[in-house]
């Protein structure tokens, strides 16, 4: 299948945890599981990508492709005011978000102040470096990964977070995860909720040592990439 359009119809739905994600049902695809979209992005790309390498740093420089929701950029932000990071952040997207959409997310809970910050990573713009404080700077990329010029040797940390191989797997090509490869410090680390055996066979490929480590709720199983010094 072909990436998926922008004119396919979105939904807001609530999942297990209370928060919301966003189904594209022509796709029968969503942005989360449906066992609970905080739990989900907390334990696959916060605690298993972003604290597993903050242990070696805490000057990371973060990739995100699939921008989505905007909740791992919301997660990771928080953790980084919490546990004194600097985090320069890239998240790529190809089809955003229209405010219709992600102005009813409830990733920020009853506090004011995070909702305020939850739409200004929204909102800031497209194509542009944005010091959001002192210790998180964002740049959105509106484009297809396939098409993405990177920086080698550049980033910490990346969450591959795009639609399934079932349904995008253009993106889980050698090509793409050898340009993500390439573009990755060594001892840098990549999580993703898919553990398909495809998939990690075309991320050993290119370099990566790759395992399956214990998943979030209602799921067993996910896959974390680390780009090895002899990789």
């Amino acid at each position: 299948m072909n990436i998926v359009n922008k004119t396919l119809a979105r939904e807001l739905i609530i999942t297990d945890d209370g928060s919301h994600s966003i189904c594209v049902p022509e796709l029968d695809e969503s942005y989360h599981s449906s066992h609970g979209a905080i739990q989900e992005a907390r334990h696959i790309y916060i605690k298993d990508a972003l604290v597993f390498s903050a242990k070696h740093g805490s000057n990371l420089n973060v990739l995100e492709i699939g921008f989505g929701t905007g909740l791992n950029t919301f997660l990771s932000y928080q953790y980084a005011l919490e546990n004194g990071l600097r985090i320069h952040y890239h998240g790529v997207e190809k089809y955003p978000l229209l405010e219709s959409e992600y102005s009813q997310l409830n990733y920020s809970g009853d506090e004011n102040s995070q909702h305020e910050l939850f739409l200004k990573l929204h909102q800031s713009d497209w194509e542009r470096e944005e010091k959001i404080n002192d210790f998180f700077t964002l740049y959105k990329e509106q484009k297809d990964i396939r098409l993405l010029q990177l920086p080698d040797n550049f980033y910490d940390v990346v969450y591959f977070d795009a639609f399934g191989p079932d349904v995008q797997p253009d993106l889980w090509s050698e090509k793409v995860f050898r340009k993500i490869f390439h573009s990755m410090k060594e001892g840098a680390v990549m999580t993703t909720y898919s553990v398909k055996g495809q998939v990690r066979r075309v991320m050993k490929t290119v370099g990566f040592s790759v395992e399956k480590i214990p998943g979030p709720s209602g799921k067993r199983e996910i896959t974390r990439a680390v780009k090895t010094v002899n990789g």
